[in-house]
């Protein structure tokens, strides 16, 4: 089914993302942790494809296997970058063929090693020309596309960020979900930005429960995210006071603080960052139950 369907059918949904394990020996281990998420009844699923496609077989396989063996549905990522043609709509048609009909629009990560990636040279060239080519060759497939609350970090500003955005969306895509962020302001603001400039398709926000230190210094790090003030000081505090255990209570609790924040406010659901990593998510899910 297409997530866009579900969404307009439900509301104060969770959704979840996983990434596939670099090596097979692992996906016992990585299989256990979805099944145990089933029990929170997500929505969909989303997995995600390594960058220049260097886990996209495992990632076809491992979303094939979650619509026919698992009953979960499930969505594609899918990044252009050093991408052709021919090898979009290889995967496409596989994906089709196992009977996923949603995928994730991306451009993708600049080559390894490339610090200043100007993409002129690339067939596809942004993750617009992505949607646009879906929607020609695919045009049954559902497509989603990122938002960024705090703007691209390749951007110039925001408001061209939220330019970007609306175009991929009037391309076709049928919804977006946010980069992970830590302050729910970010996201409500992002959304007044986007509907002032006529972006009214669904917004899905992400959160990325955090559990370690190592966890939110290297996403600040990739994403450019900011922290709400002296949240990064308590971090360090339970760490130094009270151990990893500690630093996993409190980010914890900042992630059930932040969801249910963004549902009472009218997100019409959350998208959960697992790292493959069941108990959190548990943990979050069962407090907004209570």
């Amino acid at each position: 089914m297409k997530i866009s369907d579900l969404i307009s059918r439900n509301k104060h949904f969770v959704s979840l993302e996983f990434f596939p394990p670099r090596e097979k020996s692992a996906w016992p281990g990585f299989f256990d942790q979805v099944e145990k998420l089933k029990e929170i009844n997500p929505l969909f699923v989303s997995v995600t494809y390594g960058a220049g496609g260097s886990t996209q077989d495992y990632t076809l396989e491992i979303v094939s296997k979650m619509k026919n063996e698992m009953d979960l549905e499930p969505m594609a990522h899918l990044t252009c970058v050093g991408a052709s043609a021919g090898k979009i709509r290889s995967f496409l048609k596989e994906l089709d063929a196992a009977g996923v009909k949603n995928v994730l629009a991306l451009r993708g990560d600049p080559p390894m090693g490339e610090k200043n990636f100007v993409p002129d040279s690339e067939e596809f060239q942004h993750a617009s020309d992505l949607v646009s080519f879906i929607g020609m060759e695919f045009p049954d497939l559902c497509v989603g596309v990122a938002a960024y609350p705090e703007g691209h970090v390749e951007a110039e500003s925001l408001e061209q960020d939220l330019v970007f955005l609306k175009k991929k969306l009037d391309l076709g895509s049928d919804f977006a979900m946010t980069q992970l962020f830590f302050d729910n302001d970010l996201y409500f603001s992002f959304l007044e930005k986007a509907k002032a400039i006529d972006i009214d398709k669904p917004i899905i926000p992400g959160i990325l429960p955090v559990t370690s230190l190592n966890i939110i210094r290297k996403s600040i790090s990739l994403s450019g995210a900011t922290l709400p003030d002296g949240f990064m000081e308590s971090l360090e505090a339970a760490e130094n006071n009270g151990g990893p255990s500690e630093v996993k209570r409190i980010g914890t609790q900042h992630a059930i603080k932040q969801v249910k924040g963004l549902l009472q406010g009218g997100a019409p659901g959350v998208h959960l960052y697992t790292l493959n990593k069941a108990d959190t998510c548990l943990e979050i899910v069962k407090a907004l139950n209570s």
